[in-house]
């Protein structure tokens, strides 16, 4: 199946603002944006800006006199004030157009420019005085000077100034009854003054801000872009209830995450939203438009992974890649970083049709220079998999396809088996058939002191591949880590289903701990770490354990809701094969060395002697559909395996008899590589 034809078949759409609103131009009279043709605009704005400052001049000379002598001006001044006058225009003019106070942008204004006015002001009265003895008879009073500087600059400031505030005061007023969010700012710095600024002058803003919350006790009672430091961070829930705020912005986009859960947590009664400011975007360009819901990726407690792009591009740069499970979470963004960096060919491999057909053809459309192929094939079944590795020669093979769910997986540990052991061995035999360089097995912290049927499964798959990759010219690595954030089945989106759904929120236990990161890092660090020749086990360091019952409570807390009020929390109590706390080595891995940053190697236990034969044992339990020798077997395999219950009394019922079979298969019994061309199921 080739993607790339497939694309051709969807129509691309597109979309036109047929209509600008009022908003758009009131944002264009202010300098916003050239909706109209600039020399229609510029031009008579211009020197409609020239013709007020005339007339404020004209004024502010006039009302000088009449202060300076309380209204009772002397003749021979009157008479001299024609000729005062024009001089004063000229000089006012000339400094003005000088200073480019004429062009003006009454929406971006700032303090540099009314200094700007200032020293205009200033310049033109100086050349005012330094002519008016000589051209006006008898001069003014130095009275009149200094009022007429003062009332000049007012108005000048006025005519500039005025409209941006008439326009924020109507904006707002708009905002107010339009039902904008009352809300709330977190910070003091830089990065909450340049957020305040673009909430309150951003046409589209739905925020109405009605002040700030700020760590520094010497910042309450100042303002802020005009708006008041409304008192400390620990404040907050009585800030939120004193103003009826709704909305809370986590101005800065470096706060700590075990900031942002301490937040949470101390608004967790305030039934308000939160929003933040993405940690990648640049502070010269934080604007309101950039605000994003707090995501679980901002509680994770640590710093977000850092990659360096040419160093994976370097690594997979025009080179043939194959990947198992395309279609799943870890593996399609798999196939989205390596297509990104640069791969020529990319084969994604899976049994979910649907999925490996639509991100393929999104991969085609974002980077029709790569030639992408799918492949639709079951990593159980060995043959198809040899002809796909003899068609494309893969370079580089990923192997992310595994049942991964644990309950279900206790129910059904032939499918775990045959999946997650033997799917394994079918692709590293297949790597190392075709000749590929490098293999890279995805696993998982359940591998470790397992409790679970999908644990267990994973870390024989390990075996398996530590045992082919002694006596295999491909380099294989198996890369270990925890709990991903957004896969699919995982707890965040269950939350949020039930969150959305009024509750209640089932967490299995108050003290469960799990590790993890976000799909993007986990993927990043699988690259470096597979393809980077550090060893044959590495373990990605996930930081500390988050406890599941906290999480839940954020997110309740961030979807604007009560924990254990309006959303319950409801313990279940551990399922079948889950652990209390997670870990990442085993007692015989706790010698580790760390490579770079994030990523650590292990020292491997040299798997058993006889794993083929154990194996041949192992794939027959699973043929037969046995439970309870699966079970045995797997502990004998595993030692550290501590199944949570017995299984299911129908598990442990003999199984029907097997199908007659239609070809006889060989097993090497000396190790697991085999003949690559009669590498079949195991009699």
């Amino acid at each position: 199946m080739d993607s790339k034809a497939a694309n051709d078949s969807f129509p691309r759409t597109s979309s036109t603002r047929d209509s600008l609103s009022w908003k758009d131009g009131a944002a264009a009279l202010l300098g916003a944006g050239p909706l109209l043709p600039q020399a229609f605009i510029s031009t008579p704005r211009r020197l409609a800006l020239l013709a007020a400052d005339a007339l404020a001049t004209a004024f502010a000379l006039e009302l000088a006199l009449w202060l300076r002598f309380e209204g009772q001006v002397p003749p021979r001044y009157l008479a001299a004030l024609p000729a005062a006058l024009a001089l004063l225009l000229f000089a006012r003019l000339a400094a003005n157009f000088s200073a480019s106070l004429h062009r003006w942008s009454f929406r971006l204004s700032g303090l540099p420019d009314a200094v700007r006015i200032g020293i205009a002001s200033v310049a033109g009265s100086l050349l005012f005085v330094l002519l008016c003895p000589a051209l006006v008879p008898g001069g003014m009073p130095r009275g009149v000077y200094a009022l007429e500087l003062f009332l000049a600059t007012t108005a000048f400031g006025a005519i500039r100034f005025g409209p941006r505030v008439g326009f924020g005061w109507l904006g707002e007023r708009a905002r107010s009854g339009s039902g904008a969010a009352r809300t709330i700012v977190v910070g003091s710095g830089s990065e909450a003054e340049l957020l305040a600024r673009d909430v309150q002058r951003n046409p589209e803003s739905k925020f109405l801000l009605v002040g700030f919350a700020s760590d520094d006790p010497a910042m309450v009672g100042c303002r802020i872009d005009g708006r008041p430091v409304l008192g400390l961070l620990r404040d907050l829930p009585e800030l939120i209830r004193r103003h009826r705020a709704q909305m809370v912005l986590l101005a800065d986009p470096c706060l700590p995450a075990a900031r942002i859960r301490q937040t949470l947590d101390l608004c967790a009664g305030s039934r308000v939203r939160f929003k933040i400011i993405p940690t990648r975007q640049q502070l010269e360009r934080l604007s309101v438009a950039m605000l994003e819901d707090v995501s679980p990726e901002d509680l994770l407690p640590r710093e977000s992974v850092a990659f360096e792009e040419e160093e994976i591009r370097l690594l997979v740069r025009d080179r043939r890649a194959l990947v198992t499970g395309a279609g799943g979470s870890i593996g399609s963004e798999l196939c989205r970083q390596l297509v990104r960096h640069g791969v020529r060919q990319l084969v994604m491999l899976d049994m979910n049709e649907n999925a490996l057909y639509l991100n393929s053809r999104r991969l085609s459309e974002l980077h029709p220079e790569v030639d992408i192929r799918v492949e639709v094939a079951d990593v159980r079944e060995q043959q198809p998999l040899l002809r796909i590795g003899k068609r494309y020669q893969p370079q580089d093979v990923f192997h992310a396809a595994a049942h991964k769910h644990v309950p279900l997986m206790e129910t059904a540990p032939d499918q775990a088996v045959k999946n997650n052991v033997f799917g394994t061995l079918h692709v590293a035999r297949m790597a190392q058939a075709c000749g590929a360089e490098r293999f890279v097995l995805i696993s998982t912290d359940k591998a470790v002191n397992p409790s679970s049927v999908m644990g267990v499964t994973k870390r024989v798959a390990e075996q398996v591949m530590l045992d082919l990759a002694g006596r295999s010219r491909t380099r294989m690595t198996a890369v270990r880590f925890g709990n991903v954030l957004g896969s699919a089945g995982s707890v965040i989106p269950i939350f949020k289903q039930q969150i959305a759904a009024g509750g209640p929120v089932t967490v299995t236990h108050p003290e469960c701990t799990r590790y993890f990161m976000t799909i993007p890092e986990a993927v990043g660090l699988v690259l470096l770490a597979g393809l980077g020749g550090y060893g044959q086990l590495c373990i990605l360091d996930m930081g500390d354990p988050i406890r599941i019952a906290e999480l839940a409570r954020n997110l309740i807390a961030m979807a604007g809701h009560v924990p254990d009020e309006e959303i319950p929390i409801v313990y279940t109590g551990l399922r079948r094969g889950e652990k209390l706390h997670e870990e990442l080595l085993t007692e015989q891995e706790e010698r580790t060395q760390a490579v770079r940053n994030r990523i650590r190697v292990a020292t491997c236990a040299t798997p058993a002697r006889d794993l083929a034969t154990r194996l041949s044992a192992l794939r027959q339990l699973a043929e037969d559909g046995d439970g309870e020798g699966i079970i045995e077997a797997l502990q004998q395999l595993v030692p550290s395996y501590r199944p949570a219950r017995a299984p299911r009394p129908e598990q442990a019922q003999p199984a029907p008899a097997p199908l007659p079979r239609l070809r006889t298969a060989t097993w090497n019994g000396t190790g697991l590589d085999g003949p690559a061309d009669s590498a079949g199921a195991p009699p």
